[in-house]
């Protein structure tokens, strides 16, 4: 199975730059541009159709949409529109948000995690109901945007398990109180894999694609200090060698980091990698490993 490589994009400067960077990861190898929904960066739908614009086939993206932030049905016609204006290239991604600061920032309550669930189910059933009814349209794609359901809680990751065409594996757990995350280890991530598995078989679905967000790349020849540096910066939570073993972390040459997602992809699963905008250039060498 071939794997995919995605880039997060955040940092808004101008229009230009904005379409320079989306020609370059395109040019690089990567397969999707993603833009997070966090109320302090660009708005994700306006970012995609510009992204869009700028490039030739490059897939573009939410990653993840806070569905708590949005009325389902304007947030639904939000996905058609932006799917019909970047022909038919768009990636929708689907969260139940996490932060309560943000929430507070937007002046939306911030309720318990089962009500933040419930919001993200009803969109989901809104999106694909705007979509049936706006397939006739002229300039329609035929398909609907793949869809990515993001999380690490048992009852997210069992909803994308059964709807999602992307499972996007969270690196970090979150706090119920909205006002940290950490790390997940390797062996915790073995048990959130394990849970979408047996939901796949218990819905009899065949094998969705698995997604894991990267939130350190490091490219380096001197893995062994990057990592006790990292180690550091954790403040010694996590030692160097469970630091690099971390799901969510990429550390190494472009040859061991390669060696790496391969590892990854025959345990866990993953063949969709997203890294963030500031290993744009460096992720492309281990792209370049792996095409």
């Amino acid at each position: 199975m071939n794997m995919r490589f995605g880039v997060s994009f955040w940092k808004l400067e101008d229009r230009a730059s904005w379409m320079e960077k989306s020609r370059r990861a395109e040019a690089l190898g990567y397969h999707v541009i993603t833009v997070p929904d966090h109320i302090d960066m660009p708005s994700p739908f306006p970012a995609c159709v510009l992204a869009a614009e700028a490039t030739r086939s490059v897939r573009v993206g939410t990653f993840v949409s806070n569905t708590s932030f949005y009325s389902p049905a304007l947030f639904a016609r939000d996905v058609v529109t932006t799917s019909q204006l970047t022909g038919g290239r768009l990636e929708v991604g689907l969260g139940a948000g996490w932060k309560k600061k943000e929430f507070d920032q937007a002046g939306i309550p911030f309720e318990a995690a089962g009500k933040r669930v419930d919001r993200l189910v009803e969109t989901l059933d809104e999106v694909n109901r705007a979509w049936s009814a706006a397939r006739p349209r002229p300039g329609a794609a035929s398909d609907r945007p793949p869809l990515m359901i993001g999380g690490n809680g048992d009852r997210v990751l069992r909803l994308a398990a059964r709807h999602a065409d992307i499972v996007s594996f969270s690196g970090t757990g979150f706090d119920p109180q909205g006002r940290g995350m950490q790390f997940l280890t390797d062996r915790q991530m073995d048990d959130r894999v394990a849970l979408v598995d047996a939901e796949l078989r218990a819905s009899d679905r065949d094998t969705v694609h698995r997604n894991i967000i990267v939130l350190r790349t490091q490219v380096t020849d001197d893995r062994a200090a990057a990592r006790e540096d990292y180690s550091r910066f954790l403040r010694g939570t996590l030692s160097p060698e469970q630091v690099g073993e971390l799901p969510a972390v990429l550390i190494g040459s472009p040859e061991q980091i390669a060696e790496q997602l391969i590892a990854r992809r025959e345990r866990f699963g993953f063949d969709y990698v997203t890294v963030q905008e500031s290993a744009l250039d460096t992720f492309a060498k281990v792209i370049a490993l792996l095409r």
